[in-house]
């Protein structure tokens, strides 16, 4: 027959159960990391006020300072910690000469052991049999409610990951120019890895030179990027694999700026490796294997809307550039005086004429001709901006449009390059220069423009050759 301490016993357990059951609802309610630790601390420390109880996890979760959390570490001296997380089962070590003991509780889930529960219990020699089934039951609620809050922080890492390499690929097809697609996938990996330096290289087909594409970051520019690119190049043509180092350290980089951090994918299509990418921090064992593994998905997405752009800015190029010169095409030249006609204030316009470059020809025969072509455009494109542009006019006859540029300075460089010519060619050839003007102060067309420089030519060839005659001199003349 049940006494009434029987019934308060069995009402006492229904109601720490009862409590149990919450504390699992609640475990499982957070899917932070750092909120269920403290909850899991909280609720050992409320059940348990006189023990002490700490928590032995694996380096995978953050140590928080602020709650009794010790990094568990798998080469400790402590065996019966160890031998609890290895077999999945409750160990216990009772001291009689401390007067304490110590019970050990895997923080199990269904995948794994996330960790051990230690709890130190003064003036106990041996723990109830009740109370290590119910320590256990809380420490399965714990590795549950831990196992569920990683595989979900997994899963939202899937997800972004996903979401990046969606929108990455999505921006690459949207036919952006291929500096504007690198300094986008350079920023997006320096923002999503958390990165100091990200670059991307072509290799030639010889696979010897490396070409930095517009749009890296600016340390790959630099004469102390030339060691990581050199070493990281050769090791990608050799071993056609992507790299992960943690810690790298190149003896022959001396420069204060030391990266140990590195990432390296290549860039194929088609089985051909057409470069690679690079993905640097100063910090050692800064970035993740899954942060690896989630770039070499990016650059596989990638590759194809890079090389795609580089043949359309290739192509691009062929169409608007001539073949034997690599001067810009008149139609290229054509477009760019008018455009700049609307919307700058003034431009010059130069016309260049090879004096006697018949008697070349006859004299030396045609491939001759055309080495001194090659010649004078080389001297061209030395004497003008970025911005200006040469072009082939057609034959032996070139053409400089120089945008926001006075006829003064138009007439000086023509002038340069009468110089210039003379003096660096081979056979010795000159040339005469037609200079015409525009501004926004007069009416003007791009016909008039060209009509004006032609007549300038005209009065050039005609008066002595190798000679710069401007549109202001003819109208003296007439």
């Amino acid at each position: 027959m049940k006494t009434f301490g029987d019934s308060l016993i069995m009402q006492n357990e229904e109601n720490r159960y009862k409590r149990l059951f919450h504390i699992t609802e609640k475990f499982h309610s957070l899917m932070d990391k750092q909120s269920l630790l403290r909850e899991i601390i909280v609720s050992l420390e409320e059940l348990y006020p006189s023990f002490t109880c700490y928590l032995l996890l694996s380096q995978d979760y953050p140590n928080q300072n602020e709650l009794p959390i010790v990094d568990f570490e798998y080469d400790s001296e402590n065996i019966t910690a160890m031998e609890a997380y290895v077999s999945g089962n409750v160990k216990m070590e009772n001291s009689v000469e401390e007067k304490r003991s110590i019970l050990y509780a895997p923080l199990k889930g269904k995948q794994g052991v996330y960790g051990v529960l230690q709890i130190i219990a003064p003036h106990i020699l041996v723990f109830p049999e009740e109370e290590i089934e119910f320590i256990t039951l809380l420490a399965n609620a714990a590795g549950g409610a831990l196992e569920n809050a990683k595989l979900y922080q997994q899963s939202k890492r899937v997800i972004s990951d996903l979401q990046l390499i969606n929108e990455t690929t999505h921006c690459l097809n949207s036919n952006l120019k291929l500096k504007d697609m690198i300094v986008y996938m350079s920023n997006q990996i320096k923002h999503s890895f958390q990165a100091e330096e990200a670059g991307f290289f072509l290799i030639t087909e010889n696979l010897v030179n490396v070409t930095v594409l517009p749009g890296s970051t600016s340390f790959f520019f630099t004469k102390q990027a030339h060691p990581y690119i050199d070493y990281l190049k050769n090791k990608i043509i050799k071993e056609k694999e992507s790299l992960f180092f943690g810690d790298l350290n190149l003896p022959t980089v001396n420069e204060i700026k030391c990266f140990r951090s590195i990432m390296a994918v290549p860039m194929i299509q088609r089985g051909i490796l057409k470069g690679f990418s690079i993905v640097m921090k100063q910090d050692p064992y800064f970035f993740s294997f899954e942060a690896f593994k989630l770039l070499q998905s990016l650059i596989h997405h990638s590759a194809m809307a890079l090389t795609n752009s580089l043949l359309r800015e290739e192509l691009e190029r062929m169409i608007i550039t001539d073949h034997l010169t690599k001067l810009h095409s008149r139609n290229y030249l054509d477009d760019k005086i008018q455009l700049s006609m609307k919307e700058d204030d003034q431009g010059t316009f130069i016309l260049i004429d090879i004096d006697n470059f018949k008697v070349i020809n006859d004299t030396y025969g045609h491939q001759v001709g055309d080495e001194v072509l090659v010649q004078v455009a080389k001297i061209v494109r030395v004497n003008i901006r970025e911005h200006d542009v040469g072009a082939r006019w057609g034959g032996e006859e070139l053409a400089i449009y120089l945008p926001k540029v006075t006829l003064e300075t138009g007439v000086a460089i023509a002038e340069r390059l009468v110089k210039a010519v003379a003096e660096c060619s081979v056979p010795s050839i000159t040339v005469s220069c037609g200079v015409s003007y525009w501004n926004k102060d007069r009416f003007d067309s791009y016909t008039n423009l060209f009509k004006r420089a032609d007549e300038c030519l005209y009065t050039a060839k005609g008066t002595g050759k190798n000679k710069v005659i401007n549109q202001n001199d003819c109208i003296k003349a007439s």
